[in-house]
């Protein structure tokens, strides 16, 4: 392994925005240029509620970011700083899913398993804060990721992107395995 996970902090704002861009534009074929700009207007992008909450990592290869995701004890699916539809209500564990939130490898470190370590961090996180399943939106590039981490898929969705542009996500939900 050669990289860290950590918890991300408003340093790393900057970073991640960037890390962002670069994934988006290189590992997300099932995708025009189009649909990734537009996305990258909204949909995509830093969420700084996550990083309050310290529930948001970052994999680090020495001074560089190399991945991101995490989950969220609130009701907001997607979406950064942006975003228009936000609820930073918090859920109920009792019986309300947990979100597993934003994550993006950089194109250079894609299938080292930087995703699924994330991934496990957020699911042990999850559970230790009450929740029992998990949900999420998921790119078309993300949905092999997910469903081989256990996601089920439900049926596809579109979404209307800023000026017009619509592109297609799928919701996923999972169980949390004690």
């Amino acid at each position: 392994m050669n990289y860290i996970i950590r918890k991300a902090t408003m340093d790393d704002c900057g970073p991640i925005e960037k890390l962002i861009g670069l994934s988006a534009r290189g590992l997300s074929p099932e995708y025009t240029s189009g649909q990734v700009e537009a996305a990258l207007l909204g949909a995509f992008g830093v969420d700084t509620v996550l990083i309050s909450d310290q529930t948001y990592f970052v994999a680090e290869a020495g001074s560089r970011l190399v991945g991101c995701g995490g989950w969220s004890k609130r009701k907001t699916l997607f979406g950064g700083d942006s975003h228009t539809t936000r609820d930073s209500a918090l859920l109920d564990p009792t019986h309300e899913a947990a979100k597993i939130r934003a994550f993006f490898i950089h194109p250079a470190w894609a299938r080292q398993g930087i995703a699924r370590t994330i991934l496990s961090a957020c699911e042990a996180e999850a559970a230790a804060h009450g929740f029992t399943s998990l949900e999420l939106m998921s790119t078309l590039p993300g949905e092999k990721l997910y469903t081989a981490c256990g996601f089920e898929k439900m049926e596809p969705v579109k979404y209307t992107l800023s000026g017009g542009v619509e592109i297609e996500f799928v919701p996923m939900k999972k169980r949390i395995q004690f």
